[in-house]
């Protein structure tokens, strides 16, 4: 089993623990992490990023801890399996933080400043460039190094962001060339295809954006939600005969969450006028709910105490690789000085 074990190819990711997660990240994220937990093929480490969410959210914590649980409880009822996986909290890990020490040692100053993520990352918080926190210059370093802690050699990313794997592909390789030894593989992006789901205001999908639905919702949340869903705006009453084309929101949700016939039946009908928007969301409310009913149910039967014990175990697992492969690389950087007395 070990040998088996040994072949498998280290897999790395993670999420911010910054709220409770939505359709999006259950469709964009949750499913393909699961499949690729079932493929038997990878070493799956599963973070959450509590680190990266002081980035932009140092000045109240307060709910990163409540975060951190309820992520997980999504995490488990969507199918990871910690004894499958490695499902642990970041700063848990401070091996991570000792490898983000030592990479920053030998990484050019313009690297970070460059680097598409740290971009991204400003550009969502609404922060000014010229007044940037140290740690938000660092994320991209920290970031390579939860991965490279533990030699992640794959990371499943969508194909619009094979550019943020870039910089930690030329760390591993400046780490390499440095001291002299092909130690860190430069870790390769995994490309997944997320279906692309918007929120119910027709735009991005986003726990900020207050127009999400959340995996954890209930059944008359999630009606509540659909019913605020914007149709065709160039229908006006019932009797128009619609365009699911012109659909903002409620439709393509059906190309998602029904099969063939029932989008057939619901375009027909509603491009003849014999359905209106609110029979169309009153179904799609139901197709939600008989989708994500199970997923909910098991959800629930997780406790905190349960919660916290699984993460526990996953940072004893965690631990155990980093502190491995960390003096590994203290061996190579010539940082053991005293460990053989």
């Amino acid at each position: 089993m070990n040998n088996l074990n040994n072949q498998k190819i280290n897999l790395v990711s993670g999420m911010r623990p910054t709220g409770k997660l939505h359709l999006g990240h259950y469709l964009g994220v949750l499913q393909n992490w699961v499949d690729l937990q079932k493929s038997q093929k990878y070493n799956c480490y599963f973070m959450l990023a509590d680190w990266h969410s002081l980035t932009t959210k140092y000045e109240d914590t307060s709910l990163i801890e409540e975060s951190i649980i309820e992520i997980t409880r999504d995490f488990l009822a969507c199918g990871l399996d910690p004894n499958e996986s490695t499902i642990y909290i970041q700063s848990q890990v401070p091996e991570i933080a000792e490898l983000h020490l030592l990479l920053s040692m030998i990484t050019p100053n313009n690297w970070a400043e460059r680097d598409p993520t740290l971009k991204d990352l400003v550009r969502a918080s609404n922060q000014d460039e010229s007044n940037l926190t140290y740690g938000m210059l660092g994320y991209p370093i920290l970031q390579t190094s939860d991965i490279l802690i533990f030699k992640g050699s794959v990371v499943p990313v969508g194909k619009d962001q094979t550019a943020h794997l870039e910089m930690s592909r030329e760390i591993a390789r400046r780490f390499n060339y440095i001291f002299k030894q092909e130690f860190f593989a430069e870790p390769k992006p995994l490309f997944t295809e997320t279906p692309l789901i918007m929120g119910i205001d027709g735009t991005k999908m986003g726990k900020s954006f207050n127009n999400d639905i959340k995996i954890s919702a209930t059944e008359e949340e999630t009606i509540t939600s659909v019913r605020k869903m914007i149709t065709d705006p160039q229908r006006i009453k019932r009797t128009d005969p619609g365009d699911t084309e012109r659909c903002m929101v409620p439709f393509p949700y059906y190309k998602i969450f029904a099969d063939l016939e029932t989008r057939k039946t619901v375009k027909a009908e509603c491009e003849t006028a014999q359905r209106g928007c609110i029979d169309c969301k009153k179904q799609l409310a139901d197709l939600i709910n008989t989708k994500f009913a199970a997923i909910r149910a098991k959800r629930q039967s997780f406790s905190d105490t349960q919660i916290i014990e699984i993460l526990q175990a996953g940072r004893q697992k965690a631990r155990q690789k980093a502190k491995e492969n960390l003096k590994q690389i203290r061996e190579l950087m010539h940082l053991n000085y005293f460990d053989k007395v």
